[in-house]
């Protein structure tokens, strides 16, 4: 009986985020890793980065929303949140990014999840760093 308590107060939890991701329609038409933006557009688009770099953008095109709502970047180096970004989005297309200062020392796999205003996932994309690497 316990365990049933358990499951059904987790769904609880979980199902205003479905729900939210659902109904609200919002969705990341496009989502890529780039080295710059100019003219709101992504520049050096990759899914593999090789040598130093200062920054990595990521670009996102946001579709479906009904009105004025926000969106997060969460950046992820392996599993540890590397940085959170509120991005406001204001109309049912909206293009937006963040971007990380990288370091030598994060090499390797990392992530970034869209996310709405209740941290449903709504997107999520991989990318590989290689600052030793040409």
């Amino acid at each position: 009986m316990k365990r049933l308590g358990i499951a059904i107060l987790i769904f609880a939890l979980s199902a205003p985020s479905i729900l939210w991701a659902e109904s609200s329609g919002v969705e990341a038409e496009e989502m890529v890793f780039c080295r710059g933006i100019k003219e709101l557009e992504p520049i050096g688009v990759s899914s593999q980065f090789f040598g130093k770099i200062n920054k990595i953008y990521c670009f996102t095109r946001i579709t479906g929303a009904p009105d004025t709502t926000t969106v997060y970047h969460v950046w992820y180096h392996g599993d540890r949140e590397m940085a959170r970004v509120m991005l406001p989005i204001k109309s049912a297309s909206w293009r937006t990014w963040s971007s990380k200062k990288m370091i030598g020392s994060w090499d390797g796999a990392w992530r970034v999840d869209v996310t709405a205003p209740d941290s449903s996932v709504i997107a999520t994309k991989e990318f590989i760093y290689k600052p030793g690497a040409e």
